[in-house]
């Protein structure tokens, strides 16, 4: 059963929002180009990543929606290592933007959900990003 199942924490594994260099550096509160990394601070390698991506939300006016979910497979994540996964358009900032990953350590399963909730992926939100040589970004760990 379910409740039989040990889920050990997913440690030193984390996803980052990154404005472009060029374009933060030029405009640092509407930069158009963001990229989504996944980002290992380990002293080991991910196997097997998995990563699926979807918004949703309402719009505006009120109106439910949901972006189309998105999958990717990283074979291997090295460690100390920054992987990019997709570039995300600003235009969904205001949804919630989940990225849910799983990866396989010593043949065992881990995975995580990770969630931006609406409007959290601002210029004001940017933090240092050490795997990123120092770029600016926005993390969820």
């Amino acid at each position: 059963m379910k409740q039989d199942i040990k889920f050990d924490p997913v440690e030193g594994v984390s996803i980052a929002i990154v404005p472009a260099e060029a374009e933060a550096a030029a405009n640092p509160d509407e930069p158009t180009t963001w990229t989504v990394y996944l980002l290992n601070n380990n002293e080991f390698a991910l196997e097997n990543v998995l990563i699926s991506a979807e918004g949703y939300g309402t719009q505006p006016s009120g109106e439910a929606v949901r972006t189309s979910t998105l999958r990717y497979r990283f074979e291997e994540v090295g460690p100390h290592s920054a992987t990019p996964v997709e570039l995300i358009d600003p235009a969904v900032f205001h949804l919630t933007n989940q990225y849910w990953v799983s990866y396989y350590l010593n043949n065992k399963i881990f995975d995580k959900k990770f969630l931006f909730v609406p409007d959290s992926i601002v210029a004001a939100n940017l933090s240092r990003l050490d795997l990123l040589a120092g770029r600016a970004g926005v993390l969820h760990g």
